[in-house]
Protein backbone atom coordinates (compact mmCIF):
# COMPACT_ATOMS: atom_id res chain seq x y z
CA UNK A 1 0.00 0.00 0.00
CA UNK A 2 1.84 3.38 -1.21
CA UNK A 3 -1.40 5.53 -0.03
CA UNK A 4 -3.32 6.33 2.88
CA UNK A 5 -6.27 3.74 3.88
CA UNK A 6 -9.37 5.40 3.29
CA UNK A 7 -9.95 5.34 7.01
CA UNK A 8 -7.68 7.62 7.52
CA UNK A 9 -10.51 10.39 6.05
CA UNK A 10 -12.64 9.37 8.87
CA UNK A 11 -10.49 11.23 11.27
CA UNK A 12 -11.00 13.77 13.06
CA UNK A 13 -7.40 13.89 14.43
CA UNK A 14 -4.51 11.31 12.60
CA UNK A 15 -4.65 9.17 16.06
CA UNK A 16 -4.81 5.30 16.54
CA UNK A 17 -5.24 4.81 19.90
CA UNK A 18 -2.69 1.84 21.13
CA UNK A 19 -4.32 -1.29 22.52
CA UNK A 20 -3.37 -1.62 25.87
CA UNK A 21 -3.26 -5.16 27.92
CA UNK A 22 -5.90 -5.49 29.82
CA UNK A 23 -7.07 -1.60 29.92
CA UNK A 24 -8.35 -1.23 26.42
CA UNK A 25 -12.22 -2.97 26.60
CA UNK A 26 -15.12 -1.66 24.35
CA UNK A 27 -16.10 1.08 27.12
CA UNK A 28 -12.85 2.72 25.92
CA UNK A 29 -12.57 1.90 21.81
CA UNK A 30 -16.27 2.89 21.48
CA UNK A 31 -15.52 6.49 23.51
CA UNK A 32 -12.08 6.64 21.57
CA UNK A 33 -14.05 6.21 17.91
CA UNK A 34 -17.35 8.19 18.59
CA UNK A 35 -14.72 10.99 19.33
CA UNK A 36 -13.10 10.37 15.76
CA UNK A 37 -9.59 8.39 16.37
CA UNK A 38 -8.98 4.73 15.51
CA UNK A 39 -9.93 2.95 19.40
CA UNK A 40 -7.99 -0.71 19.61
CA UNK A 41 -7.95 -3.37 21.73
CA UNK A 42 -5.85 -6.53 22.14
CA UNK A 43 -7.90 -9.47 21.20
CA UNK A 44 -6.44 -11.59 24.41
CA UNK A 45 -8.14 -9.12 26.52
CA UNK A 46 -11.73 -10.90 25.63
CA UNK A 47 -11.30 -13.78 27.92
CA UNK A 48 -12.54 -16.53 27.47
CA UNK A 49 -11.95 -16.10 23.93
CA UNK A 50 -15.67 -16.74 23.06
CA UNK A 51 -15.96 -13.28 24.77
CA UNK A 52 -14.23 -11.98 21.67
CA UNK A 53 -17.13 -12.21 19.15
CA UNK A 54 -19.34 -10.69 22.08
CA UNK A 55 -17.05 -7.76 22.14
CA UNK A 56 -17.02 -7.20 18.58
CA UNK A 57 -20.64 -7.42 18.04
CA UNK A 58 -21.42 -4.80 20.43
CA UNK A 59 -18.63 -2.42 19.05
CA UNK A 60 -19.90 -2.74 15.79
CA UNK A 61 -23.64 -2.63 16.89
CA UNK A 62 -22.54 0.98 19.39
CA UNK A 63 -20.75 2.71 16.72
CA UNK A 64 -23.74 2.00 13.69
CA UNK A 65 -26.02 3.10 16.17
CA UNK A 66 -23.89 6.60 16.63
CA UNK A 67 -23.63 6.87 12.72
CA UNK A 68 -27.41 6.74 12.24
CA UNK A 69 -28.20 9.65 14.84
CA UNK A 70 -24.71 11.19 14.18
CA UNK A 71 -24.36 11.60 10.13
CA UNK A 72 -22.40 14.43 10.22
CA UNK A 73 -19.74 12.73 12.14
CA UNK A 74 -19.44 9.33 12.00
CA UNK A 75 -17.13 7.23 14.24
CA UNK A 76 -13.99 6.28 13.40
CA UNK A 77 -12.80 2.83 12.85
CA UNK A 78 -11.64 0.15 15.59
CA UNK A 79 -8.64 -2.55 15.53
CA UNK A 80 -8.05 -5.63 17.40
CA UNK A 81 -4.54 -6.10 18.16
CA UNK A 82 -3.24 -9.66 17.52
CA UNK A 83 -0.57 -11.19 18.96
CA UNK A 84 1.23 -13.52 16.12
CA UNK A 85 4.12 -15.00 18.54
CA UNK A 86 4.12 -18.87 18.62
CA UNK A 87 2.84 -18.77 22.37
CA UNK A 88 -0.11 -17.31 21.74
CA UNK A 89 -2.08 -20.30 21.05
CA UNK A 90 -5.48 -18.47 20.78
CA UNK A 91 -4.37 -16.52 17.16
CA UNK A 92 -6.13 -18.85 14.86
CA UNK A 93 -9.29 -19.08 16.78
CA UNK A 94 -8.93 -14.97 17.53
CA UNK A 95 -8.78 -14.54 13.75
CA UNK A 96 -11.40 -16.31 12.50
CA UNK A 97 -13.52 -14.56 14.78
CA UNK A 98 -12.25 -11.73 13.24
CA UNK A 99 -12.89 -12.71 9.98
CA UNK A 100 -16.90 -13.50 10.79
CA UNK A 101 -16.88 -9.86 11.77
CA UNK A 102 -14.63 -8.11 9.06
CA UNK A 103 -12.90 -6.19 11.71
CA UNK A 104 -11.56 -3.09 9.69
CA UNK A 105 -8.05 -2.90 10.97
CA UNK A 106 -5.61 -5.79 12.43
CA UNK A 107 -2.39 -4.72 14.51
CA UNK A 108 -0.31 -7.17 14.45
CA UNK A 109 2.69 -7.71 17.16
CA UNK A 110 6.00 -9.73 18.15
CA UNK A 111 6.39 -11.57 14.37
CA UNK A 112 5.48 -10.72 11.43
CA UNK A 113 3.60 -13.33 9.28
CA UNK A 114 2.38 -13.94 6.08
CA UNK A 115 -0.52 -15.82 6.29
CA UNK A 116 -2.13 -13.96 8.89
CA UNK A 117 -1.41 -10.58 6.57
CA UNK A 118 -3.87 -12.98 3.79
CA UNK A 119 -6.21 -13.62 5.73
CA UNK A 120 -7.03 -9.98 6.55
CA UNK A 121 -6.36 -8.94 3.12
CA UNK A 122 -8.71 -11.84 2.58
CA UNK A 123 -12.00 -10.09 4.06
CA UNK A 124 -11.27 -6.34 3.07
CA UNK A 125 -9.58 -5.35 6.03
CA UNK A 126 -6.19 -3.41 6.78
CA UNK A 127 -2.85 -5.12 8.35
CA UNK A 128 -0.79 -2.59 10.96
CA UNK A 129 2.39 -3.63 12.03
CA UNK A 130 4.55 -2.50 14.81
CA UNK A 131 8.13 -2.09 14.82
CA UNK A 132 11.10 -1.19 17.04
CA UNK A 133 13.29 -1.09 13.85
CA UNK A 134 14.45 -0.82 10.42
CA UNK A 135 14.95 -4.73 9.85
CA UNK A 136 12.22 -5.26 11.31
CA UNK A 137 9.45 -2.81 9.39
CA UNK A 138 11.60 -4.13 6.01
CA UNK A 139 10.45 -8.29 6.85
CA UNK A 140 6.94 -6.97 7.74
CA UNK A 141 6.59 -5.17 4.09
CA UNK A 142 8.11 -8.09 2.71
CA UNK A 143 5.55 -10.64 4.41
CA UNK A 144 2.66 -8.14 3.35
CA UNK A 145 1.92 -5.80 6.21
CA UNK A 146 -0.19 -2.68 4.56
CA UNK A 147 1.45 -0.36 7.11
CA UNK A 148 3.63 0.53 10.00
CA UNK A 149 3.74 1.31 13.55
CA UNK A 150 7.18 2.79 14.21
CA UNK A 151 7.57 2.17 18.07
CA UNK A 152 10.07 4.15 19.50
CA UNK A 153 11.50 4.82 22.66
CA UNK A 154 9.67 6.00 26.04
CA UNK A 155 6.77 4.27 24.17
CA UNK A 156 4.54 2.28 26.92
CA UNK A 157 4.47 -1.38 26.55
CA UNK A 158 6.89 -3.48 24.49
CA UNK A 159 9.33 -0.09 23.51
CA UNK A 160 12.00 0.40 21.29
CA UNK A 161 15.40 2.38 22.14
CA UNK A 162 15.73 4.24 18.75
CA UNK A 163 15.05 8.11 18.70
CA UNK A 164 11.89 8.55 16.61
CA UNK A 165 14.10 10.83 14.55
CA UNK A 166 16.37 7.66 13.81
CA UNK A 167 13.32 5.46 13.18
CA UNK A 168 10.80 7.00 11.48
CA UNK A 169 13.77 8.63 8.70
CA UNK A 170 15.82 5.28 8.33
CA UNK A 171 11.88 3.34 7.23
CA UNK A 172 10.69 6.53 4.95
CA UNK A 173 14.37 6.21 3.37
CA UNK A 174 12.01 3.21 1.21
CA UNK A 175 9.14 3.26 2.75
CA UNK A 176 6.06 5.26 1.41
CA UNK A 177 2.99 3.58 2.41
CA UNK A 178 1.32 4.69 6.06
CA UNK A 179 3.82 5.08 8.78
CA UNK A 180 2.58 5.48 12.33
CA UNK A 181 4.84 6.71 15.27
CA UNK A 182 4.60 5.50 18.57
CA UNK A 183 6.36 7.14 21.76
CA UNK A 184 5.56 9.22 24.71
CA UNK A 185 3.26 11.23 22.32
CA UNK A 186 0.61 12.70 24.35
CA UNK A 187 -0.28 16.34 23.26
CA UNK A 188 -1.46 17.89 20.04
CA UNK A 189 1.86 19.39 19.63
CA UNK A 190 3.43 16.11 19.63
CA UNK A 191 1.00 14.80 16.95
CA UNK A 192 1.95 17.72 14.72
CA UNK A 193 5.27 16.73 15.29
CA UNK A 194 5.30 13.52 14.33
CA UNK A 195 3.59 14.35 11.09
CA UNK A 196 6.42 16.73 10.58
CA UNK A 197 9.16 14.01 10.45
CA UNK A 198 7.15 12.12 8.62
CA UNK A 199 4.63 10.22 10.02
CA UNK A 200 0.88 9.81 8.77
CA UNK A 201 -0.17 9.52 12.06
CA UNK A 202 0.10 8.95 15.79
CA UNK A 203 -0.26 6.08 18.14
CA UNK A 204 -1.17 7.15 21.65
CA UNK A 205 -1.70 4.92 24.95
CA UNK A 206 -0.37 5.53 28.32
CA UNK A 207 -2.58 9.10 28.71
CA UNK A 208 -5.84 6.82 28.08
CA UNK A 209 -5.25 4.52 30.87
CA UNK A 210 -6.19 7.94 32.65
CA UNK A 211 -9.42 8.11 31.68
CA UNK A 212 -12.94 7.09 32.69
CA UNK A 213 -13.82 4.30 30.72
CA UNK A 214 -10.31 2.39 31.28
CA UNK A 215 -10.70 -0.73 32.57
CA UNK A 216 -7.25 -0.23 35.02
CA UNK A 217 -7.69 0.21 38.69
CA UNK A 218 -7.90 3.71 40.29
CA UNK A 219 -4.56 3.30 41.86
CA UNK A 220 -3.20 3.02 38.12
CA UNK A 221 -5.14 5.83 37.14
CA UNK A 222 -3.82 8.14 39.71
CA UNK A 223 -0.32 6.70 38.95
CA UNK A 224 -0.45 7.85 35.41
CA UNK A 225 -1.49 11.36 36.68
CA UNK A 226 1.00 11.41 39.52
CA UNK A 227 4.17 10.13 37.50
CA UNK A 228 6.62 11.70 35.01
CA UNK A 229 8.91 10.12 32.63
CA UNK A 230 11.67 9.89 35.43
CA UNK A 231 9.26 7.69 37.11
CA UNK A 232 9.56 5.02 33.92
CA UNK A 233 11.68 1.73 33.68
CA UNK A 234 12.78 0.18 31.26
CA UNK A 235 12.92 -3.88 31.98
CA UNK A 236 12.45 -7.24 29.93
CA UNK A 237 11.55 -9.11 33.28
CA UNK A 238 8.15 -8.91 33.11
CA UNK A 239 7.27 -10.27 29.88
CA UNK A 240 10.66 -11.24 28.35
CA UNK A 241 10.67 -8.56 25.71
CA UNK A 242 12.37 -4.82 27.09
CA UNK A 243 9.09 -2.64 28.00
CA UNK A 244 8.47 0.56 30.41
CA UNK A 245 6.77 0.23 33.53
CA UNK A 246 5.84 2.74 36.32
CA UNK A 247 8.56 2.65 39.25
CA UNK A 248 5.98 2.97 41.60
CA UNK A 249 4.14 -0.39 40.80
CA UNK A 250 7.31 -1.94 40.89
CA UNK A 251 8.41 -0.92 44.21
CA UNK A 252 5.37 -2.03 45.47
CA UNK A 253 5.84 -5.43 44.30
CA UNK A 254 8.80 -5.78 46.25
CA UNK A 255 11.16 -4.95 43.66
CA UNK A 256 14.29 -3.02 42.84
CA UNK A 257 13.50 -1.09 40.04
CA UNK A 258 17.26 -0.10 39.73
CA UNK A 259 18.85 -3.45 40.00
CA UNK A 260 16.02 -5.50 37.68
CA UNK A 261 17.35 -8.81 36.39
CA UNK A 262 16.54 -9.50 32.85
CA UNK A 263 13.62 -12.01 31.35
CA UNK A 264 13.74 -14.90 29.54
CA UNK A 265 12.66 -14.88 26.08
CA UNK A 266 12.25 -18.19 25.50
CA UNK A 267 9.34 -18.26 28.34
CA UNK A 268 7.26 -15.35 27.17
CA UNK A 269 3.67 -16.28 27.43
CA UNK A 270 1.02 -13.63 26.38
CA UNK A 271 -2.26 -16.10 27.22
CA UNK A 272 -1.00 -16.93 30.86
CA UNK A 273 1.62 -15.63 33.15
CA UNK A 274 1.60 -12.09 31.19
CA UNK A 275 -1.66 -10.78 32.34
CA UNK A 276 -0.59 -11.13 36.18
CA UNK A 277 2.19 -10.02 35.36
CA UNK A 278 0.59 -6.82 33.58
CA UNK A 279 -1.74 -6.53 36.70
CA UNK A 280 0.80 -6.10 39.62
CA UNK A 281 3.12 -4.38 37.38
CA UNK A 282 1.79 -1.29 35.15
CA UNK A 283 2.87 -0.03 31.84
CA UNK A 284 3.50 3.55 31.07
CA UNK A 285 5.63 5.75 28.06
CA UNK A 286 7.68 8.60 28.96
CA UNK A 287 4.64 11.15 27.87
CA UNK A 288 2.78 10.73 31.02
CA UNK A 289 4.14 14.21 32.18
CA UNK A 290 1.09 15.32 29.90
CA UNK A 291 -1.71 14.19 31.88
CA UNK A 292 -3.04 15.86 34.70
CA UNK A 293 -6.31 14.38 35.66
CA UNK A 294 -8.44 11.42 35.13
CA UNK A 295 -11.38 12.23 32.44
CA UNK A 296 -13.62 10.63 30.12
CA UNK A 297 -12.36 9.82 26.99
CA UNK A 298 -14.16 12.25 24.68
CA UNK A 299 -12.68 15.07 26.82
CA UNK A 300 -9.15 13.80 26.24
CA UNK A 301 -9.42 13.71 22.60
CA UNK A 302 -11.14 17.35 22.09
CA UNK A 303 -8.49 18.68 23.94
CA UNK A 304 -5.58 17.43 21.61
CA UNK A 305 -7.73 18.42 18.89
CA UNK A 306 -7.52 21.75 20.46
CA UNK A 307 -4.32 21.54 20.94
CA UNK A 308 -3.64 20.19 17.43
CA UNK A 309 -5.29 23.05 15.91
CA UNK A 310 -3.20 25.49 17.96
CA UNK A 311 0.08 23.66 17.05
CA UNK A 312 -0.57 23.93 13.31
CA UNK A 313 -1.26 28.02 13.42
CA UNK A 314 1.86 28.66 15.66
CA UNK A 315 3.87 26.54 13.71
CA UNK A 316 2.42 28.35 10.36
CA UNK A 317 3.38 32.04 12.21
CA UNK A 318 6.85 30.89 13.04
CA UNK A 319 7.42 29.17 9.29
CA UNK A 320 5.37 31.32 7.71
CA UNK A 321 3.57 28.77 5.91
CA UNK A 322 0.10 28.66 6.05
Amino acid sequence: MTGLPPFVDRLRLPVIAAPMFIVSTPDLVIAQCKAGIVGSFPALNARPQSELDEWLHRIAEELAAWDRAHPETPAAPFAVNQIVHRSNARLDADLATCAAHKVPIVITSLGAREDVNHAVHGWGGVTLHDVIHDRFARKAVEKGADGLIAVAAGAGGHAGRLSPFALVQEIRAWFAGPLILSGAIATGRAILAAQAMGADLAYIGSPFIATDEANASAAYKQSIVAAGADDIVYSSLFTGVHGNYLRASIVAAGLDPDALPEGERSTMDFTSGAAKAWRDIWGAGQGIGAVTAVEPARRRIERLITEYAGAKAELARKTGLC
